[in-house]
């Protein structure tokens, strides 16, 4: 268990705490780039600050702050120009680096006054990379938007799937290195939200945790898995400082403050080689619900759905102080004594791990996959009527298991890509009553 003191130094992540400006080091993804296809502004929370996030009519992206330095008025009301966001109040225009450009009747009373010269707000980095916009909330020099692997990969669906979750991130990032919880959570509370009966699912025999530059890769063996097995020998990944990587998807756990967690995900799916090339012209992006609104409960139906209701179950901020962790949290301890040690490191005037820097480096950032050969080799679409795939394993189209909500026609435009419409015409089955670790089913 933590003291209070040490509980605090994980989940306050304003700015000037421990975390804080732990995190401030690292991007954070905040939004889709359709979403501003959309609506070019949208409010933003983000460890703890409030902003607003736009792209002007040249095409640059500005992440400003949210009130006006006029009479703070809310300029997620404004309205994009040229070049810049014009508050809807009084006219006052900011460019994406702070600069106030325009007062208009300031201007016309006092023309030679220039005011504007002394009006800043606060600005930070925005950058689109793999269909999301991210943000930089740190110091100088910013370090460079990772390109993870998967970014490069060709011949993908990919959609971006958004959800606020009502409780502190910490709680939410300690379930990426918790191999253990998928066996409970999603294999057996499937199995018991479906009423089946019969054998249980495999169960852990051994788990096992390694760091590496990017993060922690987390490694298991369930009854009747070899040790060749990949799930063994590669194992699934904890990406630092707030992610987990399963191989074939994302899951970001972005600070909102104190109390809120923004969920992004990022899923590609590889279509048959019979569509290659396939490009998207445009990653589509939605917003999952997590509350049944018939019955005011949380949705249990999918895997980060069962994630969600379990991280929420222990309160808006974790009490890690009434705890009793045993052998199947190493991973959770080690994490939380390196995040200390790097926060520590930041503190003193370093720098943490995990930065990027290298553009030859970052043309490719190369993490743990499991069946990576067999994802890259791709498949075709007569091995899905002739072929079993692995039990476990993710490469063969199907139904979207991970969060509630999909809207129909994500998943049209999904089953279009792999060559199926006759599955884009059917209706949507309900979710897959047991999970196994692993795959598709490989959330955690």
């Amino acid at each position: 268990m933590l003291t209070e003191e040490q509980n605090r130094a994980f989940t306050q992540v304003g700015s000037g705490t421990l975390m804080g400006e732990l995190l401030r080091r690292y991007w954070m993804p905040i939004a889709a780039v359709a979403e501003l296809d959309d609506a070019p502004t949208k409010p933003v929370r983000l460890l703890g600050e409030d902003l607003v996030l736009y792209r002007d009519q040249r095409g640059p992206y500005g992440l400003i702050d949210r009130h006006c330095p006029h009479r703070r008025a809310d300029l997620s009301y404004g309205f994009v120009e040229e070049c810049g966001l014009r508050c809807n109040y009084h006219g006052w225009l900011f460019d994406e680096q702070g600069r106030c450009l325009e007062q208009p009747f300031e201007e016309v009373a006092h023309p030679t006054a220039r005011f504007k010269d002394r009006i800043r707000v606060r600005a930070y980095r925005v950058e689109a990379k793999a269909g999301l916009l991210w943000a930089y909330l740190g110091p100088e020099p910013a370090p460079l938007v990772p390109t993870w692997e998967p970014f490069t990969w060709p011949n993908g669906f990919v959609q971006i799937v958004f959800a606020e979750i009502p409780c502190n991130w910490f709680q939410c990032q300690e379930n990426s290195i918790d191999p253990v919880h998928f066996e409970w959570l999603h294999s057996n509370w499937s199995r018991v939200l479906a009423g089946r009966r019969g054998p249980r699912p495999p169960t852990h025999l051994r788990i096992a945790f390694d760091e590496f530059e990017y993060g922690f890769r987390y490694r298991r063996i369930l009854e009747g898995q070899r040790e060749d097995d990949e799930l063994w020998t590669v194992g699934r990944v904890c990406l630092w400082p707030n992610a987990l990587f399963t191989g074939t998807h994302f899951e970001w756990r972005v600070p909102i403050d104190d109390t809120r967690t923004l969920s992004v995900g990022w899923f590609i799916h590889r279509v048959p080689r019979e569509r290659e090339p396939y490009h998207q012209e445009r990653i589509p992006y939605w917003y999952g619900p997590i509350q049944d609104p018939r019955t005011g409960r949380w949705i249990t139906s999918h895997i980060m759905n069962q994630d969600f209701v379990a991280w929420m179950g222990q309160g808006t901020i974790a009490d890690r102080t009434q705890e009793h962790l045993g052998e199947s949290d190493r991973g959770i301890i080690l994490m939380r004594r390196r995040l200390l040690e790097e926060a520590q490191r930041v503190a003193a005037g370093g720098e943490p791990k995990g930065l990027v820097r290298d553009p030859e480096q970052n043309r490719c950032i190369r993490l743990p996959i499991v069946d990576r050969e067999r994802w890259l080799a791709g498949y075709s679409l007569a091995e899905l009527a002739t072929a079993q795939e692995p039990p476990g394993r993710g490469l063969y189209p199907k139904e979207f298991p991970f969060q509630a909500g999909q809207p129909e026609e994500v998943r049209r435009a999904y089953w279009e890509a792999m060559g199926l419409p006759e599955r884009a015409a059917a209706p949507a089955p309900q979710p897959a009553a047991v999970l196994t670790p692993g795959g598709n089913g490989a959330a955690s």
